[in-house]
């Protein structure tokens, strides 16, 4: 009961969030400039369309679908069939793990209620009634891929089995994740339970910035005792994380339907990649190629840090004449390694500003375009407040500009 009444506050939070616009208290806001909206720092241009960089002697894979990507900057290094609809089998559970590490805390104590329990194929081998942590369900459901797990997690978190799909849909679009519908937490077949690999991409690429998901998903062997039910020895199903050098992650997946699937992610030298192959022959093989190609065959660039002046912008009726633009954040790229990269900078901004400005007001963007396609974006922010001249100043200002001779009595 009280979980469902949760799940309802937290529906109509939502509702409320989204149908209400938020205006600034005072003063000009970016609408004023007529400038693009933000996107997540996480998306880059996720809505475009996806295309592959040309690395050198790119692999072949026995995948149907497969996409690698850099996990800083959201890049495709490498598309095969990336937005075709495909089931997601078990990779599922990385949006559920998201979902309950976000919505619950780990020390949380979960009954498992009957439904729960009964949820065949993979399993933790739950009972009716039994206890166990947030924590624990999260393990037994991303290390042993326990279905049942996943049920009463998603029972948990939202009242309900069909209340937590609702909320992986929402937060599926809300990422970015436009070719993905989910039916259930687990992956088991179900008509209309579908995914792509680009979005299975870009829903790890946002779950690995959270450092419990991390944890979860690059651990090799997790065991625990719970009382009266007995010991637990969870072993990851991910063969990686002991044969892959940097191997870091995430999700193993295989159904009749889905076939073998493997979201995979490896970090070496300051570098994150994210391997999505579904219906694999080669499952194992095809990750290990692709990430070997990201490794060898790019590198990243970065472009401007975070905080650093980009341009200044004149400003008009203000104590200073110009006002400088800084990045939002810092922006990489990446670039190939055996070639000069075609990296392209389009500023975007209005031609002048007028005051008085804020600090840190969005006013424009930095778009970085690598071989004649978008792939990243950063806001620019105005450095440093600018108050508006005075009443007098900026009628003697107006005086002075005036051509000699001009009677202004």
């Amino acid at each position: 009961m009280l979980s469902r009444l949760i799940f309802s506050l937290f529906l109509l939070g939502y509702l409320v969030g989204t149908g209400i616009p938020v205006a600034l208290a005072a003063g000009p806001s970016a609408e004023d400039y007529r400038v693009q909206p933000a996107l997540p720092v996480f998306l880059n241009l996720g809505e475009l369309p996806v295309f592959s960089l040309s690395g050198q002697d790119p692999p072949r894979v026995t995948a149907d679908a497969a996409v690698l990507m850099e996990a800083s900057t959201g890049q495709v290094l490498f598309a095969k069939n990336a937005h075709q609809l495909r089931p997601p089998a078990s990779t599922t559970k990385i949006l559920t793990a998201l979902l309950a590490i976000e919505g619950g805390r780990l020390n949380q104590v979960v009954t498992v209620s009957p439904r729960a329990a009964a949820v065949g194929e993979s399993s933790m081998h739950l009972f009716p009634g039994q206890r166990l942590t947030l924590e624990q369900l999260l393990y037994g459901a991303l290390l042993r891929s326990g279905n049942d797990a996943c049920v009463a997690i998603a029972e948990h978190i939202a009242g309900s089995e069909g209340n937590f799909v609702f909320l992986m849909n929402e937060k599926a679009r809300e990422l970015g994740a436009s070719h993905s519908h989910f039916c259930n937490p687990h992956g088991l077949p179900a008509p209309g339970h579908v995914s792509s690999a680009y979005d299975l991409a870009l829903l790890t690429r946002y779950a690995l910035k959270n450092s419990t998901f991390r944890a979860l998903v690059s651990t090799r062997y997790r065991g625990f005792v719970n009382p009266p039910w007995g010991e637990y020895h969870l072993h990851n199903t991910n063969r990686l994380l002991w044969s892959y050098q940097g191997a870091d992650g995430v999700k193993t997946g295989t159904t009749s339907e889905a076939g073998m699937c493997l979201v995979a992610s490896a970090s070496r030298g300051g570098r994150q990649l994210i391997s999505v192959v579904l219906h694999s022959d080669d499952r194992y093989g095809d990750t290990m190629a692709l990430l070997d190609y990201g490794f060898t065959s790019f590198k990243n660039m970065t472009l401007v840090k975070e905080g650093q002046a980009f341009r200044s912008i004149p400003v008009t009726g203000g104590v200073v004449s110009a006002v400088p633009l800084v990045s939002e954040r810092t922006l990489a790229v990446a670039v190939p390694v055996h070639r000069p990269p075609a990296v392209e900078k389009r500023f975007n901004a209005p031609a002048v500003l007028t005051a008085p400005l804020p600090k840190a007001l969005p006013v424009g963007t930095l778009d970085v375009w690598v071989e004649g396609e978008p792939v990243a974006r950063a806001r620019l922010l105005t450095g440093r407040s600018v108050q508006r001249l005075p009443a007098y100043r900026l009628w003697w200002k107006k005086v002075r500009a005036m051509p000699p001779g001009v009677n202004i009595s």
